[in-house]
């Protein structure tokens, strides 16, 4: 729609997780190393926590476009007992010809699959997202899977991927056992002021788009509603495109940005945050000169130790 007119190749801000577009900041390149880690050093269990929208999936998608040819991956993206069992999960996972049989039978099914790859020099990576949707009783299971694996070398490694609520279930002392296999953790913050303003202007890079399209005051603005979180930079940043479309603006402006946050604030339906009820330019642009103080610091901060 608006792609042609701000002469970008495609959506910058597309809300999908692709692992071609992870911003490397220094959060993000953490978690992938730390997969990455786990991998290489025959980890059990990693674990990668984040909020709603910090960009797990997309690590875990970066990630996977890299995997050694020598790892058998399955992937759940979001497990839940009322929809089906852990292991028919597996066995979906890992195309195992074995879905609806008892979990004795999926059990036993999935330990063979896994020594038949452990004969051809290779192992298995089960990777779980939205791991927060996990019981007390599956990650038992999962623990208990995990003894497959012989005292040289693993059979099985297994990566965890969901919310914060995911610790907290972590944390239960019955779940001791389990929490002292996790070899790995790593946990996803929100991007600060300058990560937003460089991570607005990464994406339109990738899109082959004018890196400032969108001005300092308009970054500052979009770190005031969202926080950083990723998922919201990229909602508020691809409305503002729209809007500034219709309106034939050829940059877009901190006010654009207001009045996208403030639209879909007016019927309740935004996770945006600090929404003002109305726009008032004058009142806005001394508030994010506070914001647009920490990007510019941030920046020269970077630049600093580069």
């Amino acid at each position: 729609m608006y792609e042609t007119f701000y002469g970008l190749s495609g959506k910058p801000f597309s809300l999908l997780p692709d692992g071609d577009a992870l911003f490397p900041s220094k959060r993000h390149r953490r978690a992938l190393s730390m997969l990455e880690y786990g991998v290489v050093s025959q980890a059990g269990f990693v674990v990668i926590s984040g909020e709603v929208g910090a960009g797990k999936t997309t690590v875990v998608r970066h990630f996977l476009k890299n995997v050694r040819p020598d790892i058998a991956v399955g992937i759940i993206t979001n497990p839940s007992a009322s929809i089906g069992r852990l292991f028919d999960w597996i066995a979906l996972a890992f195309d195992l010809q074995k879905r609806g049989a008892d979990d004795p039978a999926l059990y036993d099914a999935f330990v063979a699959f896994l020594l038949a790859q452990y004969a051809q020099g290779r192992r298995a990576l089960l990777i779980i997202d939205e791991a927060q949707n996990l019981t007390r009783q599956m990650l038992e299971d999962l623990r208990m899977l995990s003894n497959v694996n012989n005292e040289r070398d693993m059979l099985l490694q297994i990566v965890l991927v969901g919310q914060p609520e995911m610790l907290d279930t972590l944390q239960r002392a019955d779940l001791r056992q389990f929490v002292q296999r996790i070899a790995a953790h790593c946990h996803l913050d929100s991007l600060s002021a300058a990560e937003t303003a460089a991570y607005i202007r990464y994406r339109l890079n990738l899109a082959g788009g004018d890196a400032k399209l969108f001005d300092d005051l308009a970054c500052a603005a979009v770190y005031r509603f969202t926080g950083g979180v990723p998922r919201l930079v990229n909602l508020l940043c691809d409305q503002a495109l729209v809007y500034g479309f219709a309106e034939d603006m050829p940059r877009i402006p901190f006010k654009t940005i207001a009045e996208v946050a403030i639209d879909r604030s007016r019927f309740g339906l935004s996770a945006f945050r600090n929404v003002p009820e109305s726009l008032s330019p004058a009142q806005l642009k001394d508030d994010l000169k506070t914001v647009l103080k920490e990007i510019r610091q941030g920046w020269q901060k970077g630049s600093a130790e580069e």
